[in-house]
């Protein structure tokens, strides 16, 4: 298989996009370290990817806590030897004018840099590794209520241009994916509430963006843009 026995490091496993991707990278024959802040989301991600026979650690952490995910690192450096991938997929979505700065800056953009310092670190060393992160098209268009939300995915957007470059001569890929609308439990609740209309986002599902992360793996750092029907790809 394309990910047969890597050891693949992924935040925000417990739902939406984070645990689609996990599944897919199960499927592809990789293990997995997952990381995220609900317990029974996370048995239960662990449990489906035991089924395709692969082994599955599972770390209950916040991404803005720099010594929890240090040593996650570690310990999962103790059972596996390396971390071949890591997939940066926590995030909490907001549809607010600025509300919850902080919650946001720290669960989008910061944590997803602390990870990359913390399993950057082990993949400079192996002098291979690939690390995607989840953006957002809100880091290339405006949309009313995402002022919050769209300054750290902007964030994202740069950081990953930064490490790209910074670590392309030690074997290290940085990709990351700008995703439009994803169907997830949030939008599920804004199509009931008649705030987001279903037929534009009727063929955007985790398990799209899962594919995509197989494109990036396979490929050297580049910018993807998800947010056009037909994407555009910056090298």
């Amino acid at each position: 298989m394309h990910l047969q026995d890597k050891v693949a490091f992924v935040t925000g496993a417990g739902r939406g996009i984070g645990r689609a991707i996990a599944e897919g990278f199960a499927r592809e024959s990789a293990h997995l370290i997952l990381l995220s802040r609900t317990t029974n989301e996370l048995v239960a991600i662990a449990t489906a990817i035991q089924a395709y026979e692969r082994q599955a650690l599972i770390y209950l952490a916040d991404v803005r806590d720099a010594t929890a995910v240090q040593a996650i690192v570690v310990a999962a450096q103790t059972t596996f030897e390396r971390i071949d991938i890591l997939l940066n997929a926590a995030d909490i979505p907001m549809v607010a004018p600025t509300a919850e700065w902080d919650t946001a800056i720290g669960i989008n953009l910061t944590g997803s840099f602390l990870c990359c310092q913390a399993v950057g670190r082990v993949m400079l060393a192996q002098q291979q590794g690939s690390i995607i992160t989840i953006g957002s098209l809100t880091s290339c268009v405006g949309l009313l209520m995402h002022a919050v939300y769209a300054t750290a995915r902007s964030g994202i957007t740069w950081l990953t241009r930064a490490l790209a470059v910074e670590w392309a001569a030690h074997g290290v890929r940085v990709n990351a994916l700008a995703t439009g609308w994803i169907r997830a439990e949030l939008l599920d609740k804004l199509v009931a509430q008649r705030k987001l209309y279903r037929d534009p986002i009727l063929n955007r599902t985790p398990s799209s963006v899962s594919v995509r992360c197989m494109i990036c793996l396979a490929r050297p750092s580049f910018w993807q843009a998800m947010n056009r029907p037909s994407s555009r790809v910056r090298r």
